[in-house]
């Protein structure tokens, strides 16, 4: 079986006879009480490699946006929320909203709606916290992020970056939106899981200093949940050695399969938006979905269409064969229309 249904994007598996060992799985306390061996470093490595001062390690994004959001909620912000942000970030956000934050969506993209909230919500006292996705599946290209952050800067608020998607792909040594777009300074705050480009279920919290410093002395998953365990920190550790040392190659192997991807399907007549990045969406082709299973092909079928998650680990031939059997499908379909 063909699988197109893992966001394993670099193909980066991290079995237990890979991992170095560990004496303890969990501590039996919470984070609060005491990081597990070695997660300080994989904190401290994990903000060089996004560009940012500091960085807090956390058990998933859902903890660290249920924190987050639960720790901003005092301050004098308005919450603005870009419409494409992923559900688990807007489920922190809403978390502030019903602790008393104002918050106001806005359609991906739409720079001149955002500069109107931004200005109108500063006359009533409130910093914009802007929250979107560092690059959004299935679309062509990333948000305005630059603009985003300007937008943030130039009102003394912030830009939380979801970064899940990015990290590990995208970027100078695959540090992600911020490093990509350049974005750096007090403003910019970034939340990801490495559970995509790295293939490990970690989050990671990285920005300011002081922010960070404020967020591990107030966070509630710290003082009521264990931290990342043994086995986790060992899989970390090892995702950013192969990054550094294989990662550039991995991302170029995984950039010819998008490339080869899109060619081929465009040859074939056959529109598959994503851009460069390796989501890629068939819009209409979900009928599809039942012969590429009986084929030995894995992938998304939802109502906008298929969907396939590409990997560095796929072969070209494989590639090619999917594609040839897409083909196939698209070419029945129209000698039924002719």
């Amino acid at each position: 079986m063909l699988d197109f249904c893992s966001a394993l994007y670099l193909g980066m598996r991290h079995p237990s006879s890979a991992l170095a060992p560990w004496a303890a799985l969990t501590l039996g306390q919470p984070a609060a009480l005491g990081e597990m061996a070695g997660a300080p470093m994989i904190a401290a490595r994990l903000a060089r490699l996004q560009g940012c001062q500091a960085a807090c390690l956390l058990p998933s994004t859902l903890h660290l946006y249920w924190d987050l959001f639960g720790m901003v909620a005092g301050e004098p912000l308005v919450l603005l929320v870009d419409q494409a942000s992923y559900p688990i970030a807007r489920w922190g956000a809403e978390r502030a909203q019903a602790l008393g934050l104002p918050l106001r969506c806005f359609a991906c993209g739409d720079l001149p709606a955002l500069d109107r909230l931004v200005r109108r919500w500063r006359k009533a006292g409130r910093r914009p916290l802007i929250l979107a996705d560092g690059y959004v599946p299935g679309r062509e290209r990333a948000p305005p992020l630059a603009c985003y952050a300007a937008l943030a800067r130039q009102a003394r608020g912030y830009l939380l970056l979801d970064d899940t998607q990015a990290l590990g792909i995208s970027g100078p040594d695959g540090g992600g939106s911020a490093r990509r777009h350049g974005l750096r300074g007090e403003h910019i705050v970034i939340g990801a899981s490495l559970a995509k480009g790295f293939g490990v279920p970690l989050a990671v919290l990285a920005g300011p200093d002081a922010l960070i410093e404020r967020f591990t002395a107030h966070s509630q998953t710290r003082v009521h949940a264990s931290p990342p365990s043994a086995a986790v920190l060992a899989a970390a550790s090892r995702a950013l050695a192969i990054n550094a040392r294989h990662g550039a190659c991995l991302r170029a192997r995984l950039a010819a399969n998008v490339a080869q991807w899109r060619a081929g399907l465009a040859s074939a007549g056959i529109a598959s938006r994503g851009g460069a990045f390796p989501v890629q969406h068939l819009p209409g082709r979900a009928h599809w979905q039942a012969g590429l299973q009986v084929a030995g092909v894995r992938a998304l079928a939802h109502t906008g269409g298929l969907t396939f998650l590409l990997r560095a680990d796929h072969a070209p031939a494989q590639l090619a064969q999917v594609i040839d059997l897409l083909d196939c499908y698209a070419r029945r379909r129209y000698e039924r229309v002719i």
